[in-house]
């Protein structure tokens, strides 16, 4: 006897990786989903990412490379849709992947390749796709249905997913709107701040140093205690510092700065060296150099760019003898190699972020990504306070609630809501 049953009507906002998969998932069980989307087309925020290479997820998956309300609600997640099932996921799409040091990527390294893949799936699909579409307003209605209005239409569904972004790139239609709208169905939404950000700081000497790149341990200092620490190499620029380990600790920075005039980010410039080496190394230095001028003394330490600057900074005169120079002066050069304090007073801003700290608190949603105050609402990707670190992470997390998101959106029946 065939079937009377309706099929779930799925409402999907945003056309980004996180709404894409949902908008597949719900399809591939029946439902009948439409996709709305601000932009002229879809995926425009997928096409810059990885420096246009896409790195799609990492085999060091886990949930301690994640921030965000809950650790465990990520690492349930996680273990529901990891790196393995990402792989299934673009292989069953036709894409070729390739791995490198655990980092998975289209294996032609093009993020436009990536897109093309998903925009095929969602035809074959039959998935509505509108574009130039901007959701206002979310709202539950009395028979349990989901009304979207779009300027003067309104749209009814028997469930959504929010995958409306942050604020990160708003270039590619990301303002935070979805914040809004997660507000006004009753969520909280923890304050939303730039991450993977280069930072900004106060000193204005490091434009003598601007362009350097060096191996570095950076360390965030707050009231005299380590925040957080990273190492990897640091660019220095010549309004502040960036670089991987900078943009893996921009998000705690910038939280501290909601109620501090400025960071204290403590940078050891050779952290190859361990204390006691490090102490043979300055011995070995005044016994074998000490008959040079100071900047022979220091010369092949660091970049010449930086030995330069610590010298100036110490109070040394260039031409000066090391053995007949200030001992405490020679001391800070040491010193500032391996204890160099710089104050960050801001970050740069969404438009350089690549993606946010905060969102909605994910102790409002369920293991399915659905609101628990508006059931029948889905989250996935970044509207959630949940962010990772750099390295296919985030790109992760958005196949990942995507498509738990939109696999239980399409098993929702409005009459049971």
């Amino acid at each position: 006897m065939e079937s009377t049953m309706r099929k779930c009507k799925v409402g999907v906002i945003g056309g980004g990786p996180a709404g894409m998969t949902a908008a597949i998932a719900a399809a591939r069980r029946g439902a009948l989903v439409t996709l709305f989307e601000r932009n002229e087309r879809v995926g425009k925020k997928l096409l810059v990412t990885g420096n246009g290479k896409c790195n799609l997820g990492n085999r060091a998956l886990s949930e301690q490379a994640y921030y965000g309300s809950s650790s465990q609600w990520i690492k349930d997640s996680l273990e529901r849709f990891g790196t393995e099932d990402t792989i299934r996921f673009f292989q069953g799409l036709g894409l070729l992947l390739k791995e490198r040091n655990g980092y998975l990527y289209p294996a032609c390294e093009q993020a436009a390749v990536v897109l093309d893949v998903l925009r095929t799936e969602l035809r074959t699909l039959g998935v509505c796709v509108r574009t130039n579409s901007r959701v206002q307003r979310v709202e539950k209605t009395p028979d349990g249905k989901i009304a979207l209005h779009i300027g003067e239409e309104t749209d009814y569904f028997d469930s959504v997913v929010l995958a409306c972004g942050s604020k990160a790139a708003p270039r590619t239609g990301s303002d935070g709107t979805g914040y809004e709208l997660a507000a006004g169905l009753g969520h909280k939404v923890t304050p939303v701040v730039p991450a993977l950000v280069q930072l900004r700081c106060r000193e204005n000497f490091l434009k003598a140093v601007s362009g350097v790149r060096t191996q570095a341990l950076i360390e965030v200092v707050h009231h005299g205690k380590t925040q957080v620490s990273e190492m990897g190499e640091l660019q220095l620029t010549d309004y502040g510092i960036s670089g991987i380990p900078v943009f893996q600790v921009s998000r705690v920075v910038n939280y501290l700065l909601l109620k501090e005039k400025e960071v204290t980010v403590r940078l050891n410039l050779l952290p190859d060296y361990s204390s006691g080496e490090y102490e043979m190394l300055k011995a070995s230095r005044r016994l074998l150099l000490r008959d040079r001028t100071v900047e022979e003394f220091f010369t092949g330490m660091l970049h010449k760019k930086l030995m330069t600057l610590f010298i100036k900074n110490a109070g040394l005169k260039p031409g000066q003898m090391a053995e007949t120079a200030d001992k405490e002066a020679i001391e800070k050069v040491f010193a500032l190699c391996r204890q160099w304090t710089l104050h960050v007073n801001q970050s740069n801003s969404y438009d350089n972020a690549q993606v946010c700290a905060g969102g909605v608190d994910t102790r409002e949603i369920t293991r399915d990504m659905e609101s628990k105050k508006a059931p029948g609402v889905f989250f996935a990707g970044e509207i959630m306070d949940v962010d990772g670190k750099c390295g296919g992470y985030n790109l992760q997390w958005a196949w990942c609630s995507g498509y738990l998101a939109g696999t239980a959106s399409a098993d929702v029946q409005a009459d049971k809501r």
